[in-house]
């Protein structure tokens, strides 16, 4: 079965076969709440780099906690994911013509046969551009990314990007993808990534994703902390999966909460110390120069005293004289902190 799209071509029906191993699940088009809703019912390719560890902001606890419906949708939108989605299309069109070829958006795909590998292919492509004696079928990925991380582009696509890729591939049963990525809006670059040249990598990323479905996501048990994941992404997680705290927790005096506290209090007076001794240093190197601005070591340049310009907002005179301004500009902003009763300080710091 099919369905009809506004320019009267055809588009296969949501549990049609699309690719070698995937069904289509939804169009490209579906409601967003929809959409995020769909994706909980497997591990798609956006999740491999959680699942991997290889991501900056998402952890197997992401994963888990988002699979098992524990989290809120995440519904920011960065500025970075926003212009992502606004240069997918025109890029993936560029792509398609530098390659003489023709791509159309799909949706997100399963596996036929393990339904929970999923993935959503940004275009696919039924006349690949590497082989034009017949029609054969591949995908295209779209990425953008701003110019600090062009050096990781150089030999290929990233390792994030590239275990994404390959996870699509697997899901698929497709033998290669195709990756275009727009750096600093205006570094074009294109790759292909073939499932030849990473078996023994697609066979890993199985085995990891597979681990965390059946062992953790499916069973309702957390996978545990390794303590190598980002301590920002996952205190955003715990913000996220408790927004509203009240009561009170009685715990055991376990020897992992109390190292906890004793770190925690030692981090915070080694940054303290460490502020003390910047500023001490600081004033010996002021009292060096007397009234010069500049010191040398021989003819050499040692150091010198720069002045530098920061624009503070007068916050009080701001809601004094311009109120209405004061209250359409200023947030308030809440943040939490750890708040240590003296006797606890006085017992765990060494």
């Amino acid at each position: 079965m099919t369905t009809m799209t506004e320019a009267g071509a055809t588009t296969p029906a949501p549990g049609r076969r699309v690719t070698p191993t995937g069904r289509l699940i939804l169009h490209h088009d579906t409601p967003r709440e929809q959409w995020l809703d769909a994706r909980r019912a497997g591990i798609g390719s956006s999740d491999l780099p959680g699942v991997l560890g290889l991501s900056g902001f998402k952890t197997p606890l992401h994963v888990y906690y988002d699979k098992r419906g524990q989290l809120p949708h995440d519904d920011s939108w960065s500025e970075a994911a926003h212009f992502g989605t606004v240069l997918e299309e025109p890029l993936a069109r560029d792509w398609a013509r530098r390659n003489r070829t023709v791509v159309e958006p799909v949706g997100i795909i399963a596996n036929q046969d393990d339904t929970w590998q999923m993935c959503t292919l940004d275009r696919l492509c039924t006349e690949c551009p590497l082989n034009r004696s017949q029609r054969s079928l591949c995908a295209l990925e779209v990425k953008t990314r701003n110019a600090f991380v062009a050096q990781l582009w150089r030999e290929g696509p990233p390792d994030d990007v590239l275990a994404q890729v390959l996870w699509q591939i697997l899901v698929t049963g497709l033998d290669h993808i195709h990756v275009v990525c727009l750096i600093g809006g205006q570094d074009y670059r294109q790759y292909t990534v073939r499932r030849d040249e990473h078996l023994k990598l697609v066979a890993y990323l199985n085995a990891e994703a597979n681990r965390l479905w059946w062992e953790h996501i499916t069973v309702g048990r957390p996978p545990a902390s390794t303590g190598e994941e980002p301590p920002d992404a996952l205190i955003e997680l715990y913000g996220r999966l408790h927004p509203d705290r009240s009561g009170d927790v009685v715990l055991d005096r376990d020897l992992d909460t109390q190292d906890a506290m004793t770190d925690y209090l030692v981090a915070v007076a080694d940054k303290a110390a460490a502020e003390k001794r910047r500023k001490a240093a600081q004033a010996r190197l002021v009292a060096a120069l007397g009234n010069a601005q500049a010191a040398l070591v021989g003819d050499k340049p040692f150091f010198s005293i720069e002045q530098s310009h920061k624009r503070t907002p007068d916050l009080a005179r701001l809601a004094e004289e311009f109120p209405e301004a004061y209250r359409t500009c200023v947030a308030d902003v809440p943040h939490d902190r750890i708040a240590i009763p003296a006797f606890v300080r006085k017992e765990f710091t060494p």
